[in-house]
């Protein structure tokens, strides 16, 4: 553990510690010796198991994430998200001011909700006029537009406002609102990193005891309940800034390794029950009954202990600088985890278009196969392609000789 020196204690108006203590691996980020390749990693795996996931009666969708336990891509993309973002923002917190991160933070938040909504129009229009020019009006309540037809100015409106449940989209408005109400956790997670955490574990169990969650139009609540989804985000800020180093004592003991495991197996043994009924008849009813389906809504704690595991055995044996991450195989990947957001809107048009292919087209493996892999080759195109473009950018700032 080392430490960074502030040079003004109170920059931003805001009193900090004299030091700050950051984590080796925010001070090893971006700017003192390069990217932590595994959030890139995770980043663009969870993008392309979205992508897939979003295409239904799809026969890929038997190699995502959901498939091997009881969590799935969602959970891994907001848990990585709340990693990054505190890996950037806390840095820019130490050096130059609490008010100055929070501001930089405020900002992205805007950037995102503008890519919301950019999303959600052209999405929705879309949409709609493949319902009407295919006479497929179905799809319209499918993807939860329908009442674009009967309340237009009421369902942009609360669109607007976050509000919509249109089908696939539900991800970005919860990542939003967790950005947006970031800047205090993230100076609690600096300066009281313990509490804080019990905070958010302790909003996690009222959630679901007391059923807090937002509304939606026209009726009902958010798919991902951001009271109970909060916790991954939470938890993945406080590993980024010292949590890893109280953990790390952990990877010591072979008997928690060893139940973490056989945790595991189960949690893949009872979702191959659940989704195969050859296997589920294996097993009591009533066991199956307990796990599946999985509560998605409120993070159900089967689905949390789950993810938890995989996130401790993937920092136990996963290293910051494995080798193995530089393998040209993995790199369509980290350039996908690099351009997250672009990735993820592009995935969403990709999914609806690859819906709209399958159900007009003969249904047959070849179809769906060529389908999914030509989504995920676009998505990888447009990241190197913006990848490029920055590196371009960046040259022409650099001073000429």
């Amino acid at each position: 553990m080392t430490s960074l020196e502030l040079l003004n204690p109170t920059a931003g108006g805001i009193a900090m510690p004299e030091r700050v203590r950051l984590p080796v691996d925010v001070e090893t980020g971006p700017q003192a010796g390069g990217r932590d390749l595994r959030i890139d990693f995770l980043c663009g795996l969870a993008n392309w198991s979205i992508f897939l996931d979003h295409i239904p009666h799809n026969v890929m969708n038997l190699i995502t994430l959901r498939n091997f336990g009881f969590s799935g891509a969602a959970d891994l993309f907001i848990f990585v998200s709340g990693y990054a973002v505190a890996t950037v923002y806390a840095r820019m917190v130490a050096e130059r001011g609490f008010v100055v991160g929070a501001t930089r933070i405020f900002k992205r938040v805007w950037q995102l909700y503008a890519a919301y909504i950019v999303l959600f129009a052209l999405y929705s229009v879309s949409i709609g006029h493949v319902a009407t020019t295919y006479a497929v009006p179905d799809i319209l309540d499918e993807f939860n537009v329908d009442t674009l037809v009967d309340h237009p100015v009421r369902t942009l409106a609360n669109g607007l406002l976050l509000r919509t449940r249109v089908l696939n989209l539900d991800m970005l408005p919860l990542y939003i609102v967790l950005l947006w109400a970031f800047p205090p956790v993230l100076w609690g997670l600096m300066r009281r990193p313990g509490l804080t955490l019990a905070g958010s574990i302790a909003l996690y169990v009222a959630a679901r005891q007391f059923g807090w969650n937002l509304p939606s139009f026209p009726d009902g609540s958010w798919y991902f309940n951001p009271f109970c989804w909060q916790l991954y985000f939470v938890f993945g800020g406080w590993l980024a800034l010292g949590g890893i180093s109280l953990i790390r004592p952990l990877f010591n003991w072979p008997v928690l390794t060893a139940i973490g495991v056989a945790y595991l197996i189960f949690a893949f043994v009872i979702t191959t029950a659940g989704r195969l009924p050859a296997v589920g008849d294996m097993f009591p009813h009533w066991l199956v009954d307990v796990f599946i389906p999985v509560d998605k809504i409120n993070l159900g704690p089967f689905r949390l202990l789950h993810f938890l595991v995989l996130a401790f055995m993937v920092t136990r044996f996963v290293p910051r600088h494995w080798n193995g991450l530089q393998w040209p195989v993995f790199q369509p990947i980290i350039r996908c985890g690099q351009q997250s957001l672009t990735i993820f809107c592009v995935g969403v048009f990709l999914s609806f278009a690859g819906h709209f292919i399958l159900i007009s087209s003969p249904d047959s493996f070849l179809m769906q196969a060529l389908v999914s892999v030509a989504g995920i080759a676009i998505m990888i195109v447009v990241a190197y392609a913006i990848a490029w473009s920055k590196e371009q950018d960046r040259s022409l700032s650099r001073p000429v000789s």
